[in-house]
């Protein structure tokens, strides 16, 4: 048996966040965050929510559609996150006591915007040689405790939000194909946030100099996704026999709408085939690619036998992609 995706489920905060809030905290006008960046709204949790907060309704909704044997047979919980509701235990920890789960396996992966592609493909190898296993893979970030209000190059871009998928046993010919990840560690500094670890302590100091507030060299990091997604779609096609005519869907990172609409440009997608969260949800780290793909499957309906191919770009650098068939 192969390995592939069971269910989605997903999980947004009720605040919506528009453009004027963003332009009157950045002092832009709303006609140049939609410009700059195709965005039109994003969601922020809630005062006093963490991330778990958001992780445990998607989770839920994962197993629900799943049906009670993949919480009765679940092998290992995998949290993507980047913003962790402490620097230990792990948020996977957190989740497991709030899912009510007995012990097992449960940790989180950081790889930043590319986690939940990370988590995923540890899953498919812990469940390897399984049969009648199940996985589940959160990807959940809340980045609007992290930003700049008066940073416009960051703030008009995340939002919050969760997504969870589970993993199981599905015919040969379905499934995850194939995946590839990589990082370019030279570049961590282009994303980051200084403060709160053990090279920099969370002091008055640095929160005085903003240090616990997230920074990106925004050029940098579009010339390295505009040349590293080419790299990881390619790699993984090539790997799985594929052609990028042969996929039926595309579900990326959703980093800002203009990206993606340059990126499929470039390589030669059909809009039509790419699904686009950017616009109402912004950048969601690492659950923007579960929660695209509960939004295109809620939409329009995956049907079986179709090909995905899932692809992003996060902090790190990192980069990652994985072609599968829905089952």
């Amino acid at each position: 048996m192969a390995i592939g995706v069971i269910s989605v489920g997903a999980h947004l905060p009720e605040r919506i966040v528009d453009n004027r809030e963003i332009a009157a905290w950045a002092g832009v006008t709303e006609e140049w965050v939609a410009e700059r960046t195709g965005i039109l709204q994003r969601r922020y949790a809630a005062a006093g929510e963490a991330t778990s907060d958001l992780a445990l309704p998607a989770a839920r909704a994962a197993l629900d559609e799943a049906g009670p044997e993949a919480g009765e047979r679940l092998a290992a919980l995998i949290v993507a996150t980047c913003t962790p509701d402490h620097p230990q235990p792990s948020t996977a920890a957190i989740v497991q006591a709030g899912l009510g789960l007995p012990a097992l396996p449960a940790f989180d992966v950081n790889a930043v915007c590319s986690g939940f592609l990370y988590a995923l493909t540890v899953a498919k190898a812990l469940l390897d040689g399984q049969p009648g296993q199940y996985a589940l893979v959160v990807g959940a970030d809340l980045f609007s405790t992290l930003m700049d209000r008066g940073d416009r190059k960051t703030v008009s871009l995340f939002g919050d939000g969760a997504g969870a998928v589970v993993l199981g046993s599905v015919p040969e010919g379905y499934g995850i194909h194939g995946a590839t990840l990589l990082a370019d560690g030279e570049l961590h500094d282009y994303v980051k946030v200084e403060a709160g670890g053990t090279r920099t302590p969370l002091d008055e100091r640095a929160r005085a100099a903003g240090e616990h507030l997230f920074r990106m060299d925004g050029r940098a990091v579009r010339e390295y996704a505009m040349t590293t997604l080419h790299k990881v779609v390619g790699q993984t096609l090539a790997d799985c026999g594929a052609r990028i005519e042969d996929v039926d869907r595309f579900v990326f990172h959703q980093a800002n709408t203009r990206l993606l609409e340059s990126f499929a440009a470039e390589a030669g997608i059909d809009p039509d085939k790419v699904a686009l969260t950017a616009p109402s949800l912004g950048n969601t780290a690492a659950a923007s690619v579960p929660l695209t793909l509960h939004h295109t499957h809620r939409d329009r309906p995956l049907e079986r036998g179709e090909r995905v191919l899932l692809a992003s770009i996060g902090g790190g650098m990192t980069a990652a992609a994985t072609l599968m068939t829905w089952y």
